[in-house]
């Protein structure tokens, strides 16, 4: 690891929208961290979530920011002015080249950016956190997991749950047998909460001052600006982000994923929203995600544990509400999950928070000591310690990217509702009452990454990266 011997700056606390982070270890004193200790830390992103993830990094007092990089310079303006001495650039790739000080890289631009950021900064032999989901794609996926390995970094998905008590908590009850053996996992979601199935925007609209928006669109098609793709917005849209699945799904899943042990699932089957536009059913959507979807994932078998059932919902679609809550019992409806055991049923609410046995009275009697080491700080500052100890992040990518794999895997079953073969004759739009496809099992070939039993599904299992961004 390259340690600069620069003096500190003190703004290396994020200063934005009213707040301002100086530790007392920056300024000096007990717990003072001289700066040659210090990770040398750039951000990629660094508006809204960009902005929070550095901001946590900065309060350990063990990491300075020596560049930011953004393509929307009003979307940075915060984090810009914030921390005034770092160096500012719009293209990483020029970044890369320029800025030799950068032990490691914090990376939050949408989906379709995370891959084509992190390779190049992990063949450089940087550290790098990226945000969940880890990639825009089963294969990117695959990719950034073998490049820790070989390029022997430290890295972390930003998938906070999974420094938190209560996946702990989760998986001290598992192992105790508390509710026996786990057959059926529900995980649910409000997402979305940004526009899903709706029409192509057609209208014309000018590119804002400030924002560069052919690197924006990085690898994606290209498309002329519109603001239904940003800001926020972009998470809808099949080109950028991947819908509701995958943007809770690494949340939601990663709890029972690491306390199960899951793996790959062997199939999977989805069902969506309809959509009607002019008084026509539409099946292909034209690039967004569908409104809502109903995923369900088979686990194999493993070791003495029996195959596991887990189903998802999105766009308001819930789970039976189990019949052992009591009637003042709140059903965690922005997101959670049901475990379904042999011998009972566990309820968490999104980042495995506040775990739960059904019925709740059976919660004061639980008598099981902890055996797992719990995580000081934040999900962010569990990565800072590793990169300067060498240690695994709780989410390191050897985690990350199967649960990021399987997470996406159940996008190709949902993306397979697009595509109909059409009648001659007939285009897109026209009334077809036969034209909506028929639910097919999915069967995945986990270490090969292929569907078996669909070819056509398998386009998604990457994507066209347009010139210049291939990876």
């Amino acid at each position: 690891m390259k340690f600069n011997r620069r003096k500190f700056i003190k703004t290396s606390g994020i200063a934005s929208a009213g707040w301002m982070i100086v530790p007392r270890h920056v300024l000096g004193g007990k717990g003072y961290v001289p700066p040659s200790d210090r990770l040398q830390i750039a951000g990629i992103g660094v508006g809204g979530r960009g902005a929070g993830i550095l901001r946590n990094a900065a309060m350990t007092g063990k990491a300075e920011i020596v560049a930011l990089c953004d393509v929307d310079d009003r979307r940075a303006a915060n984090t810009f002015n914030a921390v005034p001495k770092a160096a500012k650039y719009k293209d990483f790739r020029v970044m890369y080249e320029k800025q030799k000080d950068i032990d490691a890289v914090m990376i939050a631009t949408p989906d379709h950016t995370h891959a084509v950021a992190a390779i190049p900064a992990m063949e450089m032999g940087k550290h790098v956190y990226v945000e969940k989901p880890l990639t825009h794609n089963i294969r990117e996926a695959r990719l950034l997991t073998e490049a820790a390995i070989k390029y022997n970094v430290t890295t972390q998905m930003g998938n906070q749950g999974a420094s938190s008590e209560g996946v702990r908590i989760l998986k001290e009850w598992l192992q105790a047998g508390l509710i026996g053996d786990v057959h059926t996992v529900h995980c649910f979601t409000n997402r979305p909460i940004w526009p899903q199935g709706v029409p192509r925007p057609t209208d014309k609209h000018s590119v804002p001052e400030g924002l560069d928006w052919d690197l924006w669109l990085g690898p994606a098609p290209m498309r002329d600006y519109h603001p239904s793709y940003l800001p926020f917005k972009w998470r809808g849209w099949w080109d950028y982000g991947t819908g509701a699945l995958g943007d809770m799904g690494c949340h939601i899943l990663h709890p029972p994923f690491e306390a199960l042990g899951l793996g790959y699932p062997v199939d999977v089957e989805a069902s969506v929203g309809q959509v009607y536009v002019d008084d026509f059913l539409i099946n292909d959507f034209d690039g967004t995600c569908p409104p809502s979807s109903i995923v369900r994932f088979t686990f194999p078998e493993r070791e003495e544990q029996p195959s596991v059932r887990l189903i998802w919902y999105d766009g308001g679609m819930m789970p039976p509400r189990p019949e052992e809550m009591d009637d003042d019992d709140t059903f965690a409806s922005s997101g959670g999950v049901i475990m379904e055991g042999s011998r009972g049923k566990i309820l968490c609410d999104t980042y495995a928070a506040n775990p739960r046995l059904l019925p709740t009275h059976l919660n004061d009697y639980i008598n099981i000591e902890p055996t797992l080491p719990r995580i000081e700080g934040s999900h962010q500052q569990n990565w800072i310690e590793s990169c300067m100890n060498g240690t695994k992040a709780t989410s390191d990518f050897s985690i990350a990217g199967p649960l990021t794999e399987t997470v996406l895997m159940g996008n190709l079953a949902i993306r397979s509702h697009e595509y109909k073969e059409l009648k001659p004759g007939r285009k897109r739009g026209d009334w077809d009452p036969y034209a909506f496809p028929g639910r097919k099992v999915l069967k995945w070939d986990g270490s090969n990454m292929r569907i078996t039993n669909h070819e056509k599904a398998n386009e998604f299992v990457t994507r066209e990266y347009r010139s210049g961004w291939e990876i």
